[in-house]
């Protein structure tokens, strides 16, 4: 499959909004999203606006959100990084306790699965936790416990099981497990 990566544009928030409701209607959601479709597609064109807005080179740098693009234009697959610092308000799981980066909104659609596109994402959006000017020291991510595909492909790219576990919101049985790569020294 022929595509690229960049970060999403400010004014391209209903091209976030499509690819984030078509992560929330795919299979396997309920492991990979704290959010419903339900309750995403209920929310007004502002929040989208705002939420795009502030996940594009044009936000304030504490998001960023990457997209693949086919050769045709279309998003076939998007990734989303938090900038977490230790005085920040936590969001999901443990305060950070050092600089960091969060990654959220894994998503690939299913005609683009295994094409090399989950990677470029990542590599992407590692790439960019690296080289922000507040240095951080890691990059995070929570998996939930039964989604053995996505936590196989996290320790492949690098990232290991740190021995955190946090709740799912609304599941009192359910557990995530957070997984982290550290910078190189």
């Amino acid at each position: 499959m022929d595509f690229s990566i960049r970060v999403i544009r400010a004014d391209e928030w209903e091209r976030a909004r499509e690819i984030r409701l078509a992560a929330l209607r795919d299979p396997v959601a309920h492991l990979a999203f704290l959010e419903t479709y339900e309750t995403a597609v209920r929310h007004p064109d502002s929040f989208w606006q705002e939420r795009t807005e502030g996940a594009s080179a044009a936000g304030g740098g504490t998001a960023r959100q990457f997209v693949a693009e086919a050769a045709d234009g279309r998003w076939v697959g998007t990734i989303s990084l938090l900038v977490e610092r230790p005085d920040d308000e936590v969001r999901f799981g443990e305060p950070a306790k050092v600089g960091q980066t969060h990654i959220v909104g894994v998503y690939v659609r299913p005609e683009a699965r295994g094409t090399g596109v989950v990677d470029a994402l990542f590599r992407a959006g590692i790439e960019w936790s690296w080289s922000l000017e507040e240095p951080v020291e890691r990059v995070r991510l929570y998996v939930h416990e039964e989604n053995a595909r996505a936590a196989a492909f996290y320790r492949r790219f690098g990232f290991g099981a740190t021995g955190q576990r946090v709740g799912v919101p609304g599941h009192e049985t359910a557990m995530e497990v957070e997984y982290e790569v550290r910078r190189a020294s």
